[in-house]
């Protein structure tokens, strides 16, 4: 028995000094800051495909590590962070765009930019993640031009935050607008009448006055409450049911436009 037990101990100890050797090794090559580093990140974004996400993740982390840090690279491992989180969860969105603001900055040794991000990876990162959000160049351009700064420049973090986030916002912005144009439009191969599209115009337009002027996502939360009381209340003064031929219309990429507009108005140009 006694021998027994002293075999039983030196075992336990065997296995506990195994156990402390592969905690080591985890912490030593770096595993466990990266597995945890995943799971936050699988966490923040709720994938439906965890696995996929997963094995996504790891690969981004691994052409970092093989690719020569090309800017195009750079960018497109900088807008798959910025799309780990809707920029609704605050507190992870701000996380991803610090990290996108790191890649960006560190893009390689010839490309660095004293006090901040170069002005030119700024500018196309906007673009990329306008294009990515499914606006035209048409629909992007005039907000771009707004918020652009010069490809020479230094963009602090806060105006590159302040840049992701307006874009992402927009993006939303005009997929709740083209929403808008369906519901007024009477057939999806037709356009829709011009005086209820101006109608739903002005009642988006009240919506954004009513926003804080200091936060563009006030402007998104504004037009998203447009409830389908109030639209069809301003369709119906636009149209009275007496009135049954139809008049002037406006299309949809018009209608966007003019959408649009009313948003970019609300946006501050970069000084």
């Amino acid at each position: 028995m006694a021998e027994k037990r002293r075999s039983g101990t030196v075992m336990s100890e065997s296995k506990s000094g195994k156990c402390e050797t592969d905690e080591e090794f985890l912490s030593q090559s770096g595993t466990s800051a990266l597995l945890r580093g995943a799971l936050l990140k699988l966490l923040e974004s709720r994938s439906e495909d965890p696995v996929g996400f997963l094995a996504e993740h790891f690969g981004h982390l691994s052409s970092e590590v093989d690719d020569g840090g090309s800017e195009h690279q750079t960018v497109i491992r900088s807008l798959w962070h910025l799309s780990l989180a809707h920029h609704s969860q605050r507190s992870a969105f701000n996380n991803n765009v610090r990290v996108a603001y790191e890649l960006l900055t560190q893009s390689g040794p010839r490309q660095r930019c004293i006090g901040g991000v170069r002005g030119a990876l700024y500018t196309e990162t906007l673009r990329c993640l306008c294009s990515e959000g499914g606006l035209s160049a048409s629909t992007a351009s005039p907000l771009l031009w707004r918020i652009r700064c010069h490809d020479y420049e230094a963009v602090p973090f806060e105006l590159f935050r302040q840049g992701v986030l307006t874009c992402s916002v927009y993006t939303d912005y005009i997929r709740k607008s083209r929403r808008l144009y369906a519901a007024v439009a009477s057939a999806p191969d037709r356009p829709a009448e011009r005086a209820l599209c101006q109608a739903v115009l002005t009642t988006l337009q009240d919506a954004l006055e009513t926003a804080d002027g200091g936060d563009v996502g006030r402007y998104l939360e504004a037009s998203a409450k447009i409830s389908p009381a109030k639209l069809a209340q301003a369709m119906a003064e636009a149209r009275p049911p007496t009135q049954q031929q139809e008049g002037p219309t406006m299309d949809a990429q018009e209608f966007e436009d003019a959408a649009a507009t009313l948003f970019i108005a609300r946006v501050r140009m970069v000084t």
